[in-house]
């Protein structure tokens, strides 16, 4: 039997998922990374993405997350700023995150003149959001910078 860690992922609206599992792969800021039990303690910053659970039954699950953080420890607990299981994210749903990402950018450019580190991050962000789609087999929609 492989060996296990208790995940837990929330966001603000609910639970998702509270099981042992063999592996997470999480979309991180600095990278994509691969928890597992026995993995070296770390918090992270998510970015928009999808996260891959395994449980300890064999059984995979996606999650379409918009960001967030992951601390992992003895277990790896996800709190999403947003998160939907992966069958849940419909292209109207997509769209609206889009757009969401969109309306974010744009009040930073226009508020954050003089800080372009952060108009950078948030045109990271939505270039992000708008991978997703094509990522999950959506159709991809370019974002308007």
């Amino acid at each position: 039997m492989a060996e296990t860690m208790k995940f837990d992922l929330v966001s603000p609206e609910r639970r998702l998922m509270q099981a042992e599992v063999v592996s997470v792969q999480l979309p991180g800021a600095e990278g994509d990374l691969t928890a597992m039990p026995n993995h070296a303690p770390l918090i992270t910053t998510l970015r928009p993405g999808v996260m891959t659970v395994e449980t300890a039954k064999g059984e995979t699950t996606q999650f379409v997350v918009t960001g967030g953080f992951a601390e992992l420890g003895e277990g790896l607990s996800v709190l999403a700023e947003r998160a939907l299981p992966r069958e849940e994210m419909t292209q109207e749903r997509y769209e609206e995150l889009v757009t969401e990402a969109e309306e974010r950018y744009r009040k930073v450019k226009e508020t954050s003149e003089t800080e372009p580190g952060a108009v950078d991050e948030a045109a990271k962000l939505l270039a992000d959001m708008a991978g997703i789609g094509g990522h999950i087999g959506l159709s991809e929609r370019q974002p308007n910078l």
